[in-house]
C-alpha cells in the first residue's frame, strides 16, 4: 500500500533552503560569500591589508611558489567588487538550489568546493603556459560554473526558461552546457581579458564529469556506493536524461506490469509526494498514463 512507502512517512526529498531549523549549503555558501566580502571592503582601508590578501588569499603562481595551496581555497570566497559577488552569488542561489535537492548536501558542498579547486589548477596551468594569465585569481565564479554544469546534467533533456539579462530564453540542459562551454572557451582565445576564463572552464568540466560519474556510471568502477545509494528520484531523473542510453536497458513497453510499476512508477510517486503532482514533466505525466493502461489490462 502506498501508505507503507518510506515517502509517506518521511520524505528525503523537501525544499533544502528551510528543512526544520537546518539550512541548506546553498544557503550557507550565500552568507560565506558575502560575509567574506565585507570583510575584505573593511580589510582594505588599510593597503597593508590588502597586499596581505592579495600575496596570501588570492590564488596566483606568485603565492603557489611560497607554498601558500590554501590559496586554491580562500580564493573561491574572495570577489573584486560588488558586482563581482552580486552575479556569482545569483548563480550559487538559482542553480545550487536544485542540484543541492538532487545531489544531496554533502555531494553538493564537494562539486562546488571541487569545482572551485579544479578550476584553480586549470587557470594556474593557463598561467604557467601563457603570461597573460598570470594575475591573482578572486571569485566564487568556478564554483558556480560547477553548479550550472550539474544543473544541465540533471536537465539534459528538460526545457526550461532562464532570465538573460532580463530577457526570457527557453533551452535545454544541453544547450546551456554547450553554451556555457563556449563563452569560457572564447574567453580564453580574448587577449587580455580581465575574467578567469580557464577556472570558469575547469569548473564547467568538473560538474559535468561529477554528475556524470556519480549518476549515470558510464566507465569502469563506477558502479560505488554512491551510486547505488542515490535517491530513487534522482536516479529516476538522471535515467531519464541521460546523455548516453544503454541499448541493454529493455523499453517500458517490454516491462511486466509489475516491474514497469517499480522502475518506472515508484520514483514519479516519489516526487509527487515530495513536491506536488504539479512538479512532474511531461514525460513523467505520460509514464503514469502508460502505467494506468497497463494496470487496466491486468
Amino acid at each position: 500500500m502506498i501508505e507503507d512507502r518510506d515517502y509517506m512517512r518521511q520524505s528525503k526529498y523537501r525544499d533544502p533552503l528551510f528543512h526544520g531549523f537546518r539550512w541548506s549549503w546553498t544557503v550557507v555558501l550565500l552568507i560565506l560569500n558575502a560575509a567574506f566580502f565585507v570583510i575584505e571592503w573593511i580589510a582594505l582601508f588599510n593597503p597593508h591589508n590588502g597586499l596581505f590578501i592579495q600575496n596570501y588569499l588570492a590564488l596566483s603562481l606568485e603565492g603557489l611558489r611560497h607554498g601558500c595551496v590554501w590559496q586554491f581555497l580562500t580564493y573561491q570566497f574572495l570577489h573584486a567588487g560588488l558586482w563581482h559577488l552580486l552575479f556569482n552569488c545569483l548563480a550559487i542561489f538559482f542553480f545550487g538550489r536544485p542540484v543541492e535537492m538532487a545531489l544531496g548536501g554533502r555531494r553538493f558542498l564537494a562539486l562546488y568546493l571541487a569545482s572551485g579547486i579544479i578550476g584553480g589548477v586549470i587557470q594556474m596551468l593557463f598561467a604557467l603556459m601563457f603570461q597573460s594569465f598570470d594575475a591573482p585569481v578572486v571569485g566564487a565564479s568556478a564554483g558556480a560554473a560547477g553548479l550550472v554544469a550539474a544543473f544541465a546534467v540533471l536537465n539534459w533533456q528538460e526545457r526550461f526558461t532562464l532570465l538573460i539579462y532580463f530577457f526570457p530564453v527557453n533551452m535545454r540542459g544541453r544547450t546551456l552546457f554547450w553554451v556555457s562551454v563556449a563563452l569560457a572557451v572564447l574567453g580564453i582565445l580574448t587577449p587580455n581579458s580581465s575574467i578567469a576564463n580557464a577556472a570558469h572552464l575547469g569548473g564547467i568540466l568538473t560538474g559535468f564529469f561529477y554528475v556524470r560519474r556519480l549518476v549515470q556510471g558510464r566507465w569502469p568502477q563506477s558502479e560505488s556506493h554512491v551510486r547505488r545509494n542515490l535517491p530513487r528520484e534522482l536516479a529516476a531523473r538522471l535515467k531519464e536524461n541521460k546523455l548516453w542510453r544503454s541499448q541493454a536497458i529493455p523499453p517500458a513497453e517490454d516491462l511486466s506490469a509489475e516491474e514497469f510499476l517499480q522502475k518506472e512508477v515508484d520514483p514519479i510517486l516519489d516526487k509527487i509526494s515530495a513536491h506536488g503532482i504539479q512538479s512532474l514533466t511531461a514525460r513523467e505525466r505520460e509514464t503514469l498514463e502508460k502505467a494506468r493502461a497497463k494496470m487496466a489490462k491486468r
